[in-house]
């Protein structure tokens, strides 16, 4: 039905984010609209045209204000969505040479694209247009005088002008943007969801310890000095409608400045935001000034580690602390963020008591991690992420201690540090990996290796694989099976990158982790990330490079530390080949040999993928390895040892368990196929040579017709180093000789 009501009380639709249309009908109705009905994601009211200007200049929570022409129901066809528009007294609306541009939502069985739905409502317009005698509009998409908004969703039509123009999230201040920050109207609804607005009139502080650019610092103080939201804006979309009264707005607009004016001089509460990054601190600044409260906010810079109470708080002052920190949205970036939300609690804890604390977060088991228990929790969207705001108080402090005697307190307690609290089972956990430690200490002084496994999933609810390279951590989880709670696996995780950075002495963001599921083909090569982070480590004689962070797999594989050494042994002199070369770390070995006698004299190292043969290279830099006399081969190693002419005099070959790379002309299956491989290699293999095969497969067996062949000696049992001796069954491996030559 179109809207016949009287021009003094108009039908209004205000929408809003998910999860906040309570708090916007209450908002509504302080502002004086009448609520006629509330649904996902909005509010429809009535009121004034006074009212609809107010809604536009003080909602703190809306994200657009639409005067709907017309609700109708049943509109499913083009032609009836074009029908419907063109039925409407477009003229009295739009004002000869005013832009126009339409925003259409939903569709229909008929109407699937936003696209064709907001051409046909344009298409409306200007049949309604011109057959009231006026001209065709101009359609400017991007800036248009006058926006229309139209929302199709089970036939129901909503259909209207929008009087804010832009989102009225867009107050005008943010122009310096941080890190994913909120847009200010969630960051307004987490305000009024803790009850800021009260405690802003009762003078109470509030601190934002990662306040980045400064969203949800600035909104808090713009509620505390009751200036409007909309104040700063030029431009709403009202300016561009033929039924604006300019002289209300600017009643309105005057009546706002002044009350502003006098809410910055009473306002009584004292807003910090402490960040570490230099970047975030002047962006945050910046908009703090363009919102006109520069005053009334204090940045500093500083992490959550070294968060205190401002001198110039006095102690009794009571307060509110109210975040937004990362979710770990990637699982990659879990082992900074664990630590963070603990020391966001007992940094809490530690400097205001009495508070509370209001945690928003994509991630409510790392919301938990902070040691504090959530008295409410409340559901929230942000952007397309299921988010959760957790009300934690913070402990009253025990007894009144002399200014004196809480400086004293606070020198002691940053010097000490505050080590977050463990559960049991992180503290058993803690306890596991310090027993590995001291069990592997006099192995790890003899040999001197810097790159070694601690943790292989000893203790089974902990899932995890832990590897050192030097002073970093590589951190692998085994996806549970599906008997595991999710949750409980993630809590589990997370009490364990809690555990890790203490006991092992290394930073947090030293910590890399991966999960590792059952890979198809070359999965495990397949880029996660795009660092290009890597360093040098040290394996022997050989210098190798490593990237953590960046690949499923590190460039290193540590549990065959033994074979390289062997190969190391049995290389001087020899013609080597590398089959499967991955990044040729074996080769490098071979290429180095033993001091006394040197290294292989050549070398061929082959494999499919350019990125770990360039991975090859430059290993081969590193160790100053003669490129013209050990070469890199890109090629399907079944078609190359087919066509392979050369004889070599050791042969290393550590084929994947199983691959189908497009790149292969078939699929590989180690258990089916490692005979074929094996007489290939053979072939290729000089006689009184030796080919080192090895593989990964846990249930391996070896083809009883090779072991009749030829000369074949399983050394698997030989080639585990204490690192990995509770995992006998991690590769197999076997020295392969022709029969005349043994």
């Amino acid at each position: 039905m179109t809207d016949t009501q009287p021009t003094d009380n108009h039908r209004l639709f205000v929408t809003c984010p998910w999860g906040i249309e309570g708090l916007l009908a209450d908002e509504l109705s302080a502002l004086g609209a009448q609520i006629d009905k509330t649904t996902v994601a909005g509010v429809h009211v009535s009121g004034s045209l006074e009212v609809a200007y107010r809604l536009c200049l003080w909602s703190r929570l809306a994200n657009r204000v639409v005067l709907c022409l017309a609700r109708e129901e049943g509109i499913e066809q083009p032609e009836q969505l074009k029908a419907c528009t063109a039925a409407l007294p477009w003229a009295q609306h739009w004002r000869p040479g005013t832009t126009l541009a339409v925003d259409f939502h939903g569709q229909s069985a008929h109407i699937r694209h936003t696209r064709f739905g907001a051409q046909t409502v344009k298409d409306g317009v200007v049949e309604a247009l011109l057959a009231a005698g006026q001209g065709r509009p101009d359609i400017d998409p991007k800036a248009p005088d006058l926006r229309l908004y139209a929302h199709l969703h089970r036939g129901r039509l909503t259909l209207g002008i929008d009087l804010a123009g832009d989102s009225l999230h867009k107050r005008g201040y943010r122009r310096e943007l941080g890190h994913a920050p909120l847009k200010e109207n969630l960051a307004a609804a987490l305000l009024m969801r803790v009850g800021w607005p009260a405690k802003a009139k009762a003078g109470e502080a509030l601190v934002d310890p990662l306040c980045g650019s400064g969203t949800l610092v600035v909104e808090a103080a713009l509620i505390a000095a009751d200036v409007a939201p909309g104040l700063a804006r030029v431009r709403f979309g009202f300016h561009g409608w033929a039924g604006h009264d300019a002289a209300l707005w600017a009643e309105l607009k005057r009546e706002a400045e002044a009350r502003a004016s006098i809410g910055r001089k009473r306002c009584k509460s004292t807003l910090f935001g402490f960040d570490q990054s230099p970047q975030a601190i002047a962006a945050a600044k910046a908009n703090a000034m363009r919102a006109g409260i520069p005053a009334l906010i204090t940045f500093s810079g500083g992490s959550v580690n070294q968060l205190k109470r401002p001198a110039t708080l006095p102690a009794e002052t009571p307060g509110l602390i109210i975040t937004n920190p990362p979710y770990g949205e990637r699982i990659g970036e879990l082992p900074e963020l664990v630590p963070l939300y603990a020391a966001i609690g007992e940094r809490s804890r530690h400097a205001f008591p009495g508070w509370t604390l209001a945690l928003f977060t994509g991630n409510p088991d790392l919301g938990h991690r902070t040691g504090l228990r959530a008295v409410k929790q409340y559901a929230f969207k942000n952007g397309p992420l299921d988010c959760k705001l957790l009300l934690m108080p913070l402990p009253e402090a025990d007894g009144q201690a002399p200014q004196a005697d809480a400086q004293a307190q606070e020198i002691a307690h940053r010097e000490a540090g505050s080590a977050p609290r463990r559960s049991e089972g992180a503290q058993m956990f803690a306890n596991r990996l310090e027993k590995n430690r001291k069990r592997l200490k006099k192995w790890l002084k003899q040999r001197g290796e810097p790159c070694y496994r601690l943790y292989d999933a000893d203790m089974p609810e902990y899932a995890l694989a832990i590897d050192l390279y030097g002073e970093r951590v590589h951190v692998q989880e085994y996806a549970p099976p599906k008997s595991v709670n999710a949750a409980q696996a993630q809590r589990l995780l997370h009490d364990a990158l809690q555990v890790i950075p203490d006991v092992l002495g290394v930073r947090p963001e030293h910590v890399y982790v991966k999960q590792r599921e059952r890979q198809s083909g070359r999965a495990q090569y397949q880029k996660q990330a795009a660092s290009g982070e890597r360093f040098e480590v040290r394996e022997g004689r050989a210098r190798l490079w490593v990237n953590l962070r960046d690949y499923l797999d590190t460039g290193l594989f540590l549990d065959h530390r033994p074979v390289r050494r062997l190969l190391a042994e049995l290389a001087p002199g020899t013609r080597f080949l590398n089959l499967f070369c991955y990044t040729a770390t074996a080769t490098v070995h071979a290429a180095l040999g033993s001091e006394q006698q040197g290294g292989a004299s050549d070398s061929v190292s082959v494999d499919l993928s350019n990125t770990y043969l360039e991975w090859a290279r430059d290993n081969f830099a590193l160790n100053r390895l003669d490129p013209s006399r050990h070469r890199v081969v890109r090629d399907d190693c079944l078609r190359w040892l087919e066509t392979a002419g050369s004889e070599f005099d050791l042969i290393f070959m550590d084929p994947p368990t199983f691959s189908n790379s497009k790149k292969m002309a078939a699929t590989l299956d180690i258990q089916r196929d490692h005979g074929r491989l094996v007489r290939l290699a053979m072939a290729r293999l000089a006689p009184g040579g030796t080919l080192v095969f090895s593989n990964n497969q846990r249930k391996f067996v070896l083809d009883a017709d090779l072991a009749a062949q030829y000369a074949v000696d399983d050394i698997s049992a030989k080639t585990f180093d204490p690192d990995f001796a509770r995992r006998p069954d991690i590769h197999h491996v076997f020295l392969i000789r022709h029969r005349e030559a043994a």
